[in-house]
């Protein structure tokens, strides 16, 4: 089988060697290497070139590409110097003939990699004299075998090359002292020769050549002629993540880009890419494989992933236009291009879960004394079974009965092949995760195939598809009732059944048992995804090319709920109940572009125009029923309580024109343009249409004469950009009126008639984002260093919000149209920093990125702020208020506890009356008198905290020796608040609900507590209104990965028929260090944690292997 894969499934070595030497460009390479034989393919491939005054770099370019050759050289090779070259359908042989004619510069053809040399140097390949015998094998630091590596005695002209494992066997003469190792592209080592006959040589590669690829939207550009904003995401350092999705494992990994991971089973992350953007829809656009999709990424092996690109700022979003404004992540898929060499990998893991930090929540002996206190405070009866409370013991522990360890397995095999016209990917993949909370879990199947395939030698054709089914199940869970059920309430009867309270409530409460309502519900979403595109791309003239791409998204999916009917003592359902939902959301898209790319002696330009047109249609109907003749029979046909029935449609339209050009003069002045118009059909006539424009420079100083002699700078890049990218995430029908279908009494008849619900609004546009960005990218010290530094403000203008409408109107005053009347801003500086600290047998990588973020509402459509982060029963948490960020907690200020009733008497009045038992009174909260009128009221309420991080930072470690690799990833977040939602309930101590163990810290007398108050049935001061008793430090460290893995030797491999083999052991969320006392402080962008399903540790064990 295939000796020259990785060891890690990846694509073969030759792919490794033009990723990290930054020679080639890698999507062309993934897409266009085939399986032809280097004689056949360079005798019979044909070229056509016109350069006239152009220079040996640019011809390079232009064959590079017209074909599937890639050059390699080092800095003897002049490679600026002037060429004029005219040839029409001639061989590389005749080209590079004439080319190089009366020059120093030979060149050797190495399959479709054509090595440069000077004529003084040694030829790349040279023939094995005899003599003294010396063998070895040479690999690169990852332990990947190199064929094709110059071997020679020092001083001479014996020598020879490696074979395609790397490995040589020389005759030397017994007077040689030293052999030398080189590669175009990797550093050359000279070896001691000794009285050794075996060596073991590890290359370190040099970064030289044309530049490494990126993908930027309907087209791709070298990474070094980048002028706007683009984070690269290693693939590599995923692919051991025990994550079960490819958002999750973006954490941390890019710049300015903040990923909030959730612990749900089968959820994706949430992305914030520059702070928050606007009050509405703040989610980036996601390209899969150019296509946009609305699905997540979640839907997706990560095996399958060949690259991901998130473009941030305007001058490299603003191609997408309307959907730009909150950055775009491009994902591409992996394609099959192993030479013509088959190749089947198979990757299996399995992982523990737990909860990365558990709750203390009182014993059934802590709670009953508790309870006694709070009825006793409040003058009522005690209840007779807490008499005793040391005699209850400990009781029941409801969370440890709602938590458990979860396994977590991924299977995923692929199959990957080439011939002379066709190279195909196909994958499969079976994920299973079970949750740690009781009857939740997930589980996918996807199915992935790409193919490419030559036509002619001017038309290809392709294909990629995602087919994905998966599924979400869960009980009737509630985190919070988990908390607060009482621990002196059993799981269960004696008699098996599940138990429920059985004294009245004031005294047993009224919590549903939680884990009888999550094992006997049965709530699930089954979805069929289809991600699909196919596209032929025609090369019409000399640099001209055009490209056509179809692409469909399909995602249905059925949701069920199930709730039988029970009593469980007191806790009745007197009814069966069964919901089933069924969703079909179909999209497609149409690109056509023109791409146009020539090189005119310093000159270079790429110009992209073309259309996208894009549809959607989206559907639903729903039903439900109450009881059942037998709960066996659980069909919608069988109820016959209560029948409902619904259903919906709604459907959008994008159109746009788009153009691109990007120009570099002498590679030191570059410069990109883009422009894109789009229609919508979620705007009325007059204002469907929207422009976004883009423009961006770079200025290369390290190619200016007077840097030219810094040598510790290899690479210096200034660039500034400014550009305008939209908004349409605002609903379908945000321009028309909302109408309803209602009932009413007429003449003692029932009718029907339709009202208007939504006032219309014919004039709403698109929100506007302005962003600009400078910043500069560098690489230093013989690219040991590479640091690239961002600094950006962004600006949305004419920002959705609800217009304010008088119920004279006879609209409805609550469902409000939108106008554009608010205003946004984001400022913030960006820092990545990436290092080889360590080269040889021991290497030590480092990576590094921090990001400064600030966000500010400029203005709303009022003065009145509007209120945000319900926690339902009317209690909203925060507010959007001009001259503050977004979503600020808003509320009372404490100052402490009342220790007598003197303080009570001479502060601020709270809540008055006679009655001590329900009134303010020694041992509740003092709230601060802000406006000090002598009332605390809500006039009293104020800023509390911003749930925005200032800082998101992360760090990455990795480290190889021999077979051996280690990565350390730490991750982390400051400057943001939390506001524990959770603590309203759980540390209310006014009702029979469980309680925290902080509550053992509460208020029991004049000087027992200034933090906890006392426990009084019905909280008579509201000591739980919103406040910042219960806002919270959110920022946190955290051990976010630690991977250790081993590559099995080689040698080993072969003799079981093997091309690679590794085994690892990897450990997410291993440790968090925060003040944060919730269970975990991601908790979603809102910063409230209210109900929220914690986020998981997770150690897991793998294995990889190629064949």
């Amino acid at each position: 089988m295939n000796k020259l894969l990785q060891k890690d499934g990846n694509p073969p070595l030759f792919y490794q060697f033009f990723r990290k030497m930054k020679l080639t460009i890698l999507i062309v390479t993934m897409s266009i290497l085939s399986c032809f034989s280097a004689e056949t393919y360079s005798q019979t491939t044909k070229l056509t070139l016109n350069e006239n005054n152009s220079t040996l770099l640019n011809i390079l370019r232009s064959i590079e590409e017209q074909s599937e050759f890639k050059f390699f050289y080092n800095e003897k090779v002049d490679v600026n110097r002037p060429v004029s070259v005219e040839v029409n359908q001639k061989s590389i042989v005749d080209i590079l003939d004439k080319v190089l004619a009366n020059t120093s510069v030979k060149y050797k053809v190495i399959g479709r990699q054509i090595a440069l040399y000077d004529k003084n140097e040694m030829e790349p390949f040279m023939s094995e004299q005899a003599g003294k015998k010396a063998a070895g094998n040479v690999k690169d630091l990852k332990g990947l075998p190199i064929p094709g590596v110059s071997v020679f005695i020092k001083g001479t002209s014996t020598g020879i090359t490696t074979d395609s494992d790397g490995k040589f066997s020389l005759n030397i003469p017994s007077d040689a002292k030293i052999l030398v190792f080189s590669f175009v592209g990797m550093k050359t080592q000279e070896v001691a020769i000794g009285n050794k006959a075996s060596f073991s040589i590890l290359m370190e590669d040099v970064t030289i050549g044309l530049g490494e690829i990126v993908a930027v939207g309907y087209g791709t550009q070298r990474k070094k002629d980048l002028t706007g904003s683009v984070a690269v995401i290693k693939t590599n350092d995923l692919r051991s993540l025990p994550v079960p999705s490819i958002s999750d494992a973006l954490q941390g990994r890019a710049a300015g880009v903040q990923v909030i991971t959730s612990g749900t089973p089968g959820s994706d992350a949430t992305f914030r890419i520059r702070g928050i953007g606007t009050i509405n829809n703040s989610n980036p656009l996601i390209v899969i494989d150019g296509l946009p999709v609305s699905g997540g990424l979640n839907q997706l092996n990560m095996d399958d992933i060949e690259s991901i690109q998130i473009l941030k700022d305007a001058s490299a979003t603003a191609i997408y236009g309307s959907r730009g404004a909150n950055g775009v992540v491009i994902v591409t898929t992996k394609r099959g291009t192993n030479g013509g060499q088959s190749q089947v990998n198979f990757n299996y893991a399995y992982g523990i879960q737990r909860a990365t930090n558990t709750i203390q929540m009182l014993n059934a002996s802590q709670f009953a004394s508790l309870h006694n206190e709070i009825l006793g405070n409040a003058g009522l009866a005690k209840n007779p079974a807490f008499s005793n409370p040391a005699s209850l013991g400990a009781g029941t522990n409801w969370l440890n009965e709602f938590f458990g360890t979860a396994p977590m397995q991924n299977y995923s095999v692929s199959y990957s092949d080439s011939n002379e016209k066709t190279n195909y990917y196909i994958s499969g993949n079976y994920f299973d995760q079970q949750g740690i909370v009781l009857n939740t879990g997930y589980k996918r199947y996807t199915f992935q195939l790409n193919t490419d395939s030559k036509i002619t030698s001017r038309l290809k054709i392709g294909n990629s598809l995602t087919l994905n089914n998966d599924i979400k199940s869960s009980g009737n869970y509630s985190i919070r009732n988990a908390m607060l059920a009482l621990p002196t309430q059993p799981v269960y009867r004696a008699n098996g059944n599940y138990s429920g309270p059985i004294a009245q409530p004031i005294y047993d409460g009224d919590i549903v048992n939680p884990v009888g309502l999550a094992r006997t519900a049965d709530q699930a979403t089954k979805g069929y995804n289809l991600k699909g595109s196919i596209f032929g791309e025609l090369d019409i003239w000399n640099g001209l090319k055009f490209k056509s791409t179809f692409g469909l998204e399909a995602n249905l999916w059925d949701s069920r709920s199930w709730s039988p009917k029970f009593q469980w003592d007191s806790s009745k359902n007197e009814n069966s109940y069964l919901e089933q939902q069924y969703n079909k959301s179909l999209t497609w898209v149409w690109d056509n572009t023109f791409t146009y790319e020539k090189n005119l002696d310093k000159h270079h330009i790429n110009v992209m125009a073309g259309t996208s047109a894009q549809e959607n249609r989206y559907n639903f109907m729903n039903g439900s029923v109450q009881n059942f003749a037998s709960d066996q029979t659980q069909q919608l046909s069988n109820g016959t309580l209560q029948p409902t029935v619904g259903g919906n449609t709604a459907s959008w339209a994008l159109f746009s024109y788009m153009g691109r050009m990007n120009y570099a003069f002498a590679d030191k002045y570059l410069a990109t343009v883009t422009v894109r118009r789009d229609g919508s059909s979620r705007f009325g006539d007059g204002n469907k249409y929207g422009t976004f424009p883009s423009a961006s420079l770079a200025w290369r100083l390290s190619n200016e004469d007077f840097l030219k002699n810094v040598s510790f700078i290899n690479d210096l890049k200034l660039r500034a950009g400014y550009g305008v990218t939209g908004n349409q995430e605002i609903g379908n029908y945000s321009f028309a009126s909302a109408l309803n279908t209602i009932k009413y009494n007429f003449n003692n008849n029932v009718v029907s008639a339709v009202v208007p619900t939504v006032m219309p609004n014919p004039f709403v546009q698109w929100e506007e984002q302005q962003q600009a960005n400078i910043g500069f990218d560098a690489t230093l010290f013989h690219q040991r260093i590479d640091i690239t530094v961002d600094a950006y403000q962004k600006n949305t203008d004419k920002m959705l919000v609800p217009m304010s409408v008088p119920v004279s109107t006879g609209y409805s005053d609550i469902y409000v149209p939108s106008i554009n009347a608010g205003k946004m801003e984001n400022k913030g500086i960006e820092l990545t920093v990436n290092s080889k600290n360590l080269t040889g047998k021991l290497t030590w990588n480092t990576s590094l990125n921090v990001s400064f973020n600030r966000n500010k509402v400029v203005s709303i459509n009022d003065t009145i702020p509007m209120s945000s982060g319900s926690i339902g029963l009317n209690q909203n948490l925060a507010l959007i208020q001009a001259g503050q960020p977004i979503n600020f907690f808003y509320g009372f200020k404490t100052d402490g506890i009342l220790q007598t009733q003197a303080e009570v008497d001479s502060h601020a009045v709270q809540v008055p009356g006679n009655d001590p038992n329900n009134r303010t009174s020694a041992g509740d909260i003092r709230f601060k008198d802000l406006n000090n009128d002598g009332v605390i009221n809500d006039k009293d309420r104020t800023y509390l905290g911003n749930p925005n991080p200032t800082f998101i930072f992360a760090l990455n470690n990795s480290f190889s020796y021999k077979g051996f690799d280690l990565s350390i990833f730490l991750q982390g977040i400051s400057g943001n608040k939390i506001c524990n939602a959770n603590r309203f309930w759980s540390e209310a101590m006014d009702v029979a609900q469980n309680q925290t163990t902080e509550t053992l810290n509460r208020w029991m007398g004049a000087g027992t507590s200034n933090t906890t108050p006392r426990a009084v049935f019905n909280d008579p001061n509201k000591n739980t209104r919103p406040s910042d008793r219960y806002i919270e430090d959110g920022s946190y460290f955290r051990i976010k990965n630690i991977t250790l893995g081993y590559a099995i030797p080689k040698d080993i491999m072969t003799k079981v028929h093997l091309s690679f083999a590794r085994v690892y052991v990897s450990g997410q969320n291993l440790f968090t260090f925060t003040k944060y006392k919730g269970f975990d402080p991601e908790v979603g962008p809102s910063g409230i944690d209210n109900n929220v399903y914690p986020v998981t540790r997770t150690v897991n064990i793998g294995i990889n292997l190629g064949f």
